[in-house]
C-alpha cells in the first residue's frame, strides 16, 4: 500500500479488507488450503502474475513444491493446456528465484 498513489489507494483498501482481511482471516480454512485453492483457480482465471504471487505465499504457508505441481497439474487438466502452461510457467519462475527448484 505504500507505493499506491491517491487513485489506486480505493482498489488497495478494498483488496486488503475483502481478501487479506475477510477472506483470508476466516476460520474454517486453513492458510495452506486457501493458497491451493487460489493456485486453482488464478490458473482457471489465467492469471499469470498473480500466480507468482501466490506461489511465493504457498510457500510461506507451508505448501511442499510437489503440491503445488499437483493442484497446477490437476487445474490443467479441468482448465485446459493453455492455461495450465501460463500457470506451470510463472510458478516455475518464482520456484526458480526462490530456490525451491
Amino acid at each position: 500500500m505504500q507505493s499506491a498513489n491517491e487513485f489506486m489507494m480505493a482498489f488497495q483498501r478494498i483488496t486488503t479488507e475483502w481478501c487479506w482481511g475477510y477472506a483470508w482471516g476466516r476460520p474454517g480454512l486453513e492458510k495452506k488450503t486457501r493458497s491451493l485453492l487460489n493456485l486453482a483457480m488464478l490458473t482457471a482465471l489465467n492469471r499469470a502474475p498473480e500466480i507468482r504471487l501466490h506461489v511465493r505465499g504457498a510457500i510461506n504457508n507451508g505448501v511442499t513444491v510437489d503440491e503445488i505441481k499437483e493442484v497446477l497439474l490437476h487445474a490443467t487438466i479441468y482448465c485446459g493446456i493453455a492455461a495450465g502452461l501460463d500457470a506451470f510457467k510463472a510458478a516455475n519462475e518464482v520456484l526458480k528465484e526462490m530456490g525451491a527448484v
